[in-house]
């Protein structure tokens, strides 16, 4: 190779910003994402308005039909005496015996309709019956609408945040839709509260094994785009991808690459 053609090859440096300068908004995410909220006993009541309307959405188009609008309901029922209030709470638990028994006999939209009828006459000063309702709710909506399903067990968990089977209930839904992080996320939140909580544990387990092959496919996918637009870059040099060697640091689990002739 003559020393014309010697100095016209970049630096190390120069090709590897080269090589990964498209990549960078692809980079695989590994780390998992922290779970910003917490079946009945409560470590808590959440009633930020605000965060509840970041996990539903604010904007009526996209918001789930069924929405329940707890200010709407605060002023509806904010001349009303404690016992009025809890006559419409038996009022409330007689519905949603009723949407029980429909949801039992597979008539889902009948249930949810019992539901949602429900969350409308019951005081928002009742948030663990409310909690429960929105799960019902989720579990009735499983087969017709998974986003509104989630949307649901997110109020359920906003009302009561030690809410575990609304927890695992959206961890199932997040399954389906192909969101495993999410849905690991929760079960780790079940497990935190209930170490002992073996269906937690174990579908926590499995759900591990696929976010890891997925991850590995994933890393397999994009080394190949990388070696795929390394060649691209390199062509014009007369050099390819078989002219770097990848070292992978097994403490760290990060990559070097080092320049061979």
């Amino acid at each position: 190779m003559s020393s014309e053609n010697i100095n016209s090859i970049p630096s190390n440096e120069e090709l590897i910003n080269e090589l990964t300068r498209d990549l960078r908004d692809s980079a695989i995410k590994l780390e998992d994402d922290q779970l910003s909220h917490g079946d009945n006993g409560s470590l808590g009541n959440h009633s930020d308005t605000e965060s509840v309307e970041a996990q539903v959405g604010t904007d009526p188009e996209v918001r789930d039909v069924d929405f329940i609008d707890d200010e709407l309901l605060k002023t509806k029922y904010a001349e009303l005496n404690d016992e009025e209030k809890r006559e419409l709470l038996q009022k409330a638990l007689g519905l949603k015996s009723e949407g029980n028994i429909k949801f039992k006999a597979e008539e889902h939209e009948e249930a949810c309709k019992l539901y949602t009828e429900a969350l409308q006459t019951c005081p928002i000063m009742f948030p663990n019956h409310r909690a429960i309702l929105f799960a019902n709710r989720a579990a009735a909506k499983l087969n017709i609408n998974i986003e509104s399903a989630i949307q649901d067990c997110t109020r359920a968990i906003e009302l009561d945040p030690s809410y575990l089977k609304a927890y695992i209930r959206r961890s199932k839904l997040y399954e389906r839709n192909d969101k495993l992080d999410e849905a690991l996320e929760d079960l780790k939140k079940v497990i935190e509260v209930d170490k002992y909580y073996g269906e937690a544990a174990y579908h926590a387990t499995i759900l591990q094994e696929k976010i890891n092959e997925r991850n590995e496919k994933l890393k397999t996918e994009m080394m190949s785009k990388l070696k795929d637009l390394g060649n691209m870059v390199l062509k014009p040099f007369g050099l390819s991808t078989q002219n770097f060697q990848v070292n992978q640091d097994p403490n760290t689990g990060g990559y070097s690459i080092n320049f061979k002739q």
